[in-house]
């Protein structure tokens, strides 16, 4: 099992916009690669990271799973139009992927 983390750093200010368009994203686009609230979470910074930090986290099987994911994901153009919309939201550059093993 994996955990593939997605972190992004939402402008100052904007915290309560990038959550909550998270929240929309997993219900609206993340069901449709099977990220879902069993699987997924989100979570925000609080004592020793940034607090505009926000983060998306989903479990998975393994890489393949989350390859097969990322793929299909490339072709829903809702998420395209997201993604334009999230990015006057973001600190330009945060967005990053960590992938973790579960012991």
């Amino acid at each position: 099992m994996i955990i593939a983390r997605w972190s992004i750093d939402a402008r100052f200010g904007h915290k309560t916009v990038v959550v909550e368009s998270l929240k929309k994203w997993l219900t609206d686009i993340g069901s449709q690669i099977g990220w879902t609230p069993p699987n997924s979470r989100l979570l925000t910074g609080s004592v020793g990271m940034h607090e505009s930090t926000v983060q998306t986290e989903v479990m998975l099987n393994d890489l393949a799973e989350l390859s097969t994911a990322w793929d299909k994901l490339a072709t829903i153009e809702a998420h395209k139009q997201w993604s334009k919309d999230l990015e006057p939201y973001v600190v330009s550059g945060s967005p990053r992927w960590e992938i973790l093993r579960l012991l």
